[in-house]
Formats: structure tokens, C-alpha cells, sequence
């Protein structure tokens, strides 16, 4: 007779002898704990929460600007073996000032306070006090940090020589390059010692030439800003008050594409990490991304901001971008996600015009109509100065934690809040509005309609660019 019972042998569990210890089954992997994943769950609540509290993203104001910070530029990889690094800005009354960072870049198992040290040390090394007549409308630097160049109202572009040891610039200009017209902006070529800048024509000049060795017109009244791919060295991006975005072939000396978008585009900056990529700011309010492969549609688009976006810049890892915007805000992307990450705002603080990331993806500079350049961080609940490795290794758990559980509904809402001044709350809610009254509008035209005489066209799928060959 078979009984189906269940049947524990004692031999699984006690001893051979009566001596022998008896052994207790426990489950001590983690792995099969039955409430592991709450306890996870719960961790990653605290994380994130933390986040908010100790979320301080503000380091210093540098003051020193009499006017408008129109314009800055950072040297693109370090002299030498030195970690220091400068920042030069020009403001809209022709002045041009070289910030000395070092501090910033300093070694953070040296410090014992980085944030006190930030607010002491980071400081203005030198100025030129009328290096333009009226505004300067752009400033770079060379990829070692050793030559300065900017563009102004009177017509012309400036190469200033810089001392890195001392962070001083000359007060003489080395060489000064005549134009026909007022230059909208200014770039350097990433390995080449040679410079664009762009107005009525986008012209490419050498160092030692008065002339431009190349000059491109497309059919536009005034070209924008203009800026040199990282790794083709000879190709170049411009957008232009026609609302158009331009690429040019420096070896053929012809441009190769382009295409219209609804509103024109006041910034440009190129992935460093992808170079087919690129982002524009743009005067709807919105930020886009493209692959200049495909141009006939924009791959991500990233909206948040509430007026128009002045200028953009690519993180040194090529995952993150900064922009600038006419709301008073600085916000924070990542290169594959529609909505940005952090917003940072001062009550002080009015449009910000230009933007930067630091060398070392640390720190995000910008600058704004109040006169000053102000110095965030690029984490917002980032440490400064020394941490143990208990603290490296917990601050680790704590993100993959969140990346665990970040589409959970508390976490996610937690996450995506900001606080933004009642402005921006306002327009992004009428903003919102009028979507949602758009879409309802299209829905009841469809449904009231006869079949097929409307057709409904998804708004992610809306063309918003026009391609010319």
C-alpha cells in the first residue's frame, strides 16, 4: 500500500552518533530571503529621498562683470600634465576676464573642505577692459588653453595670448582679424590651428593669414553660430536666422546639406563621444537632437524649458548636455531622454545667455544678464572633497538601487519633482493646457467626422523639419 505523504529522512538532519551536533537548516542567501525586495524596496525610497534633501547644486557666484555675460569658452584638454584650468567669459561692454579654476580642479584626496576651498580660491586672474567696441559676441580658446580669441562689434576677431602658470592674458591683442561684418559667434578647430567665425558668410581663418582661407554663403541673410565637428576635422555645423541648419565640407569647400525647422536655432555643440550627433537649441522652447546621417528627423526631443534656449554644451562623457534658456534657468539632460534631469535657478538670477560644462564633467558654469558667472555642480547631491571608501561603496549601492527601481510609481514621482520658481510653474501649465486642448480638439474632429476625411497624425510624429539637398 502506497500512502503519497511527505517523508523527512532524519538523516538529512541529525547526526550519525548521539554526540554529533544537530544541524538547523537557515536561509541565509539573500537572494531567496522572502522579503528581500521590500527591504530593497524601502532602501531605495530613502535613497532617493536623501537625494532631495541633500540636493545643494549651488558653489559660487564669480562677480566682476559690469554688463551682461554674453559669452564664455573653457580650453578643451589640459596643458601638459597640469590640472588647472581657466575660464574666460565676454561680457556685452567689450570686456574679456580669465577666471582662475584650479581649485576646482584640484586633487580631492589633497583637500579636507573642497566646497570651502571653492568659494575662497576661484577667482579672476586677469581682464581686458575694452578688448571690444560694444559687445562681445564669442570667445574661445585653443585646445591647450595657450591662445584666446574673441569677436566683437567692431568688426573684428582678436588672438590674445595667455600664461597658464599665472592665468594671465596679454593686454595687447597678438594679431587682429578685419571683416566686412559684425561676427555672431566664434570657434576653434579641435586639432588644427585654425578658427571659424560666422555673420554674413562663415568664414575659416588660419592663424597666420589676414584673409580667410575658406568662406561659405548659403542663401541666408546672417548666419548664427557655427562649430567644428570633434573628430572630421573637416567638417562644420552653423545654424542661421532662417531657421536653418547647415553642414560644410572644408576639403571641397562646398556645403553638403541642409535643413529647415519651424523656429530658428541659437545654439549648436556636437557630441564629443558621437560625433554624428548633434544638439540645438532652439527658439520653441525645445532642445534636438540629430544624427547627421538622417537629418530628415530629429531623434530625441527634449522639452522643458518655457522660453526660448540660448546655448548648449556637451558633458566631456557624452551622456549629459547643459542649456540655457530665457526663463531664468540652467537644466540638465540626458542625451536620451525627452525631459531634463535638473533645473537650477537662483532667486538673483536673471536670462542666462551661455553655458559650459567643466574639463572634467564636475561642475557646470554659467552666465546670465545679472553679471554673473555662476558655478553649479553637475550632481546636485554630490559630495565635495574626500570620500572613504565605505562611503563610495555605499553612495554606489544607492544608485543602482535607484536604477532598480526607478519606474515604481513613489519613486519615480519623488524623483521627477522639482521646485521651480511661479513663473515657469505658471507657463508650464498654461503650456500644458494648451496641448492637452490641441489633442482634444484633433480627437473630436476625428471622431465627429466621416471616416477618412481626417486624418489624425501623432504629435512624436509631426514633422518639424524641412530638408533642402
Amino acid at each position: 500500500m502506497c500512502c503519497h505523504v511527505l517523508h523527512i529522512s532524519s538523516q538529512d538532519y541529525l547526526g550519525a552518533t548521539s554526540s554529533d551536533i544537530t544541524r538547523h537548516f537557515r536561509n541565509a542567501d539573500p537572494d531567496l530571503h522572502p522579503f528581500e525586495r521590500a527591504r530593497e524596496y524601502q532602501r531605495a525610497l530613502k535613497a532617493v529621498k536623501l537625494e532631495k534633501i541633500f540636493a545643494k547644486p549651488f558653489v559660487k557666484a564669480l562677480e566682476g562683470h559690469t554688463d551682461s555675460v554674453k559669452c564664455m569658452a573653457i580650453a578643451r584638454r589640459m596643458v601638459g600634465s597640469s590640472p588647472d584650468w581657466w575660464n574666460q567669459t565676454g561680457s556685452c561692454d567689450g570686456e574679456l576676464r580669465l577666471w582662475d579654476m584650479s581649485a576646482a580642479s584640484a586633487m580631492p584626496g589633497m583637500l579636507t573642505n573642497m566646497s570651502l576651498l571653492l568659494r575662497q580660491y576661484l577667482r579672476c586672474g586677469a581682464s581686458v577692459s575694452k578688448a571690444h567696441e560694444g559687445f562681445v559676441r564669442g570667445v574661445t580658446l585653443s585646445p591647450d588653453g595657450r591662445k584666446a580669441f574673441s569677436c566683437g562689434d567692431d568688426k573684428a576677431a582678436k588672438m590674445w595670448s595667455i600664461k597658464p602658470k599665472a592665468c594671465v592674458i596679454s593686454e595687447e591683442a597678438e594679431a587682429v582679424y578685419n571683416m566686412a561684418y559684425i561676427p555672431g559667434a566664434i570657434d576653434h578647430h579641435w586639432q588644427k590651428p585654425m578658427f571659424v567665425t560666422v555673420g554674413d558668410t562663415v568664414d575659416v581663418w588660419d592663424y597666420n593669414r589676414s584673409t580667410p582661407l575658406s568662406s561659405f554663403e548659403w542663401g541666408c541673410e546672417r548666419v548664427i553660430t557655427g562649430r567644428f565637428n570633434p573628430a572630421e576635422p573637416c567638417l562644420l555645423a552653423s545654424t542661421a536666422v532662417d531657421r536653418s541648419i547647415g553642414l560644410y565640407d572644408l576639403r571641397g569647400n562646398s556645403a553638403i546639406r541642409k535643413v529647415l525647422l519651424k523656429l530658428r536655432s541659437n545654439g549648436i555643440c556636437w557630441n564629443p563621444m558621437r560625433p554624428m550627433s548633434f544638439t540645438v537649441a532652439n527658439e520653441d522652447c525645445s532642445l534636438y537632437s540629430f544624427d547627421m546621417r538622417k537629418l530628415s528627423a530629429a531623434m530625441y526631443r527634449h522639452w522643458d524649458h518655457v522660453m526660448a534656449v540660448l546655448d548648449v554644451d556637451y558633458a566631456p562623457n557624452g551622456q549629459e548636455f547643459v542649456s540655457a534658456s530665457y526663463d531664468n534657468t540652467v537644466r540638465l539632460w540626458n542625451c536620451s531622454s525627452q525631459r531634463s534631469k535638473e533645473v537650477y535657478h537662483g532667486k538673483r538670477m536673471q536670462r542666462v545667455l551661455c553655458c559650459h560644462f567643466t574639463p572634467d564633467g564636475r561642475f557646470v558654469l554659467s552666465g546670465s544678464e545679472d553679471t554673473n558667472v555662476r558655478v553649479w555642480k553637475a550632481k546636485a547631491d554630490q559630495k565635495l572633497g574626500v570620500s572613504t571608501p565605505r562611503e563610495k561603496r555605499a553612495e554606489a549601492y544607492r544608485e543602482t538601487l535607484k536604477q532598480k527601481f526607478a519606474r515604481m510609481p513613489e519613486i519615480a514621482r519623488i524623483k521627477r519633482h522639482r521646485h521651480v520658481p511661479k513663473m515657469i510653474k505658471s507657463i508650464g501649465n498654461k503650456r500644458r493646457i494648451m496641448r492637452e486642448a490641441k489633442q482634444r480638439k484633433e480627437t473630436n474632429r476625428k471622431k465627429h467626422s466621416k471616416p477618412g476625411t481626417v486624418v489624425h497624425e501623432p504629435m512624436k510624429k509631426r514633422p518639424i523639419i524641412k530638408e533642402l539637398e
